[in-house]
């Protein structure tokens, strides 16, 4: 006598185990980058590396670290990773509206005088991006994306949903740095070096604004992965690379060599980032609504290829008999227009809360944005 074997639907993974694998994922990226900016020193000067050879050192190892060992806890499609051309259009698109909102709002700054650019040396500045490029691709952006909007990501968006996901790869992401500067310093015991600074905030930087900005800079991120179907943890790749480039070349130009002079007419210029990536992060909602309008189409389009010609109007228990019409989008999103004006008019609003900080007061800014809420809110 034959038996009848039921293949049950996997469980769904408890709260308790997805949270840990979300802790997991950032424990992985922290202990990675203490270990490579830890480790990365010393095996420089043992091997005489100096320069950009002893920053790759460094770089190389976290992703070494991170990469892999994310691999082996679950699969590159999971993940967010994809086919080489998927991923190479993921990453183009993360790239390209990064680099847009920041045109966008620097731009708008630059306009207001509160940026001038100067003394432009176009063969050290390509040799820039090319330099920094390797090394903040290796050292931050693909194994934090992988541990953090890919393994911590999937992990708590399976179990709790986006919006529960959102808030725990933002925390999850916002203690990795203090906690990889502990790592770091416990390697630099061991080698007999100077620790170094051990904090939440690099060296310098007020710890409530550090995180403030990391928080604003995990949302553009989680956007920038939910904007796509196909390969979406390689957008947020290219966004990071990207930030991290515009940043750099924004507020450290003199410092890090990168053929560019920028001279800040004001302290309150640093605003001028959180203001870019919200409008970063804007663009990459309206580019998931029209991926999700495009993907229901295409897949309507798909079903009605494959029915017959001629319906049978009996119905079958295994074809749908009526044929599919594409979903109407919604209101908001039938074309490009309204979500142009909408983006147009939040960089617009940046720019008026530009002026209130830098011509009146930072405080005023709380006020601008929490005019946005209804009164009663408040009461």
């Amino acid at each position: 006598m034959t038996e009848l074997h039921v293949r049950h639907p996997p469980s769904a993974p408890t709260a308790a185990g997805a949270m840990g694998r979300a802790l997991a994922g950032g424990l992985i990226m922290a202990v990675a980058l203490g270990v490579g900016n830890g480790l990365g020193p010393v095996l420089a000067d043992i091997t005489g590396a100096g320069g950009l050879a002893a920053r790759l050192i460094a770089a190389a190892i976290v992703t070494v670290m991170a990469v892999p060992f994310v691999l082996r806890l679950a699969h590159s499609r999971t993940v967010g990773f994809g086919s080489p051309g998927a991923s190479l259009r993921a990453f183009l698109t993360g790239v390209g509206v990064t680099a847009a909102g920041a045109v966008l709002v620097l731009g708008a700054g630059t306009a207001m005088g509160l940026l001038v650019w100067q003394q432009l040396d176009l063969v050290t500045l390509v040799g820039f991006l090319v330099t920094n490029t390797a090394v903040a691709f290796l050292l931050e952006a693909l194994p934090e994306e992988t541990t953090l909007r890919g393994y911590t990501w999937t992990s708590l968006r399976g179990r709790f949903g986006p919006a529960l996901a959102v808030l725990g790869t933002t925390a999850v992401f916002m203690i990795v740095p203090g906690t990889s500067t502990l790592v770091t310093a416990g390697i630099a015991r061991l080698a007999g070096d100077d620790p170094g600074h051990i904090g939440i905030a690099p060296e310098g930087q007020h710890p409530v604004d550090y995180l403030i900005l990391l928080a604003i800079f995990s949302l553009t991120l989680i956007a920038a992965r939910a904007a796509l179907g196909r390969a979406p943890l390689w957008a947020a790749i290219g966004t990071h690379l990207t930030v991290l480039t515009v940043n750099r070349i924004m507020l450290q130009g003199a410092d890090r060599d990168t053929g560019v002079t920028v001279e800040q007419a004001s302290g309150d210029v640093v605003l001028l980032v959180p203001l870019y990536l919200v409008v970063v992060a804007i663009a990459f909602l309206a580019c998931r609504r029209v991926t999700r309008r495009h993907s229901a189409t295409a897949f309507a389009a798909a079903v009605n290829a494959d029915l017959p010609a001629e319906l049978d109007p009996r119905g079958s228990g295994l074809v749908r008999t009526k044929r599919l019409r594409a979903p109407e989008a919604p209101p908001l999103f039938t074309g490009w227009r309204i979500p142009s004006a909408v983006l147009c008019g939040a960089v617009v609003y940046c720019g008026y809360l530009i002026y209130l900080g830098v011509a009146h007061s930072s405080v005023l800014i709380i006020g601008a944005v929490l005019g946005l809420f209804p009164s009663s809110w408040a009461q």
